[in-house]
């Protein structure tokens, strides 16, 4: 039976979905994994673009490779454990490493994609900045 369906959403966008082709989906659509993946990266960039307004800052660019690995959970079930975030941004003022994991860290505090998340998922930041 095929797994391939379609997602809608309120805005009227429509996203082609199955599931990941090792589970017989299709390797051309979006996963559930990958989705809950791209939810939590773009809303870490939302967070962490708002912080940098309210801060005065100018951003030149943001990019990030987000990763998730599929595991079992503490209760032995299939789960995603972890998932890694490598944001690389170009701000027009450089900032210390320190300031600028802060900034990530503030981003991931008011994420509630993140703050939605089980607790048992590791979520790793590995803020980059170019330039």
């Amino acid at each position: 039976m095929s797994r391939d369906h379609q997602l809608s959403f309120a805005s009227g966008q429509v996203v082609a979905g199955s599931a990941a082709p090792e589970y017989l989906g299709s390797q051309d659509k979006v996963n559930p994994e990958e989705s809950l993946l791209s939810a939590l990266a773009a809303c870490h960039m939302l967070s962490f673009l708002t912080i940098v307004e309210k801060k005065r800052l100018t951003l030149l660019s943001y990019h990030d490779e987000a990763r998730a690995e599929l595991g079992r959970n503490q209760k032995g079930q299939m789960a995603i454990t972890h998932i890694a975030l490598t944001p690389e941004v170009e701000l027009a003022q450089p900032l210390s490493e320190e300031q600028l994991a802060k900034l990530h860290a503030l981003a991931h505090k008011h994420c509630f994609i993140a703050n939605s998340l089980a607790k048992e998922i590791a979520i790793e930041i590995t803020p980059r900045q170019r330039g």
